[in-house]
């Protein structure tokens, strides 16, 4: 089920990381749920798969955070790497059932969301009305 949290946007202290705004954080988590269904994948493959989505802005501490979150609520769980022949062993993340529901559930949430986008949207063109 979607968890809507306060301060993501924020360091703690009051200060923003990057441009981006509380909702884009909020989406991180099916965001990151979603690209983990997709393939197994290490953090640093997810920050490179969420740029390519265009969330550019958001600090690498932030994702990780998350990650850590989701593997906390057994959405997601880690297993380390060792096949890699050169660097340390890196965490490869992937989805649990568990986490596959609550991924879903986003899906049906998010569904809401964008028929009331539609709404507005619609509602905000010249000589449209509800």
């Amino acid at each position: 089920m979607p968890r809507y949290r306060r301060g993501w946007a924020s360091d703690g202290g009051g200060r923003r990381h990057g441009h981006h705004t509380g909702l884009t954080i909020a989406m991180l988590e099916p965001v990151l749920l979603m690209l983990v269904r997709q393939q197994p994948q290490h953090g640093y493959t997810l920050l490179s798969e969420l740029e390519g989505l265009g969330l550019t802005t958001v600090h690498p501490s932030v994702v990780y955070r998350i990650l850590r979150e989701l593997e906390g609520l057994a959405w997601i769980e880690s297993s380390w790497d060792t096949s890699q022949t050169q660097g340390p062993p890196r965490k490869v993340y992937t989805l649990t059932p568990e986490g596959d529901s609550a991924l879903r559930n986003w899906q049906d949430e998010l569904d809401k969301v964008q028929k009331l986008i539609d709404l507005v949207n619609r509602a905000n063109q010249p000589g449209k009305g509800v």
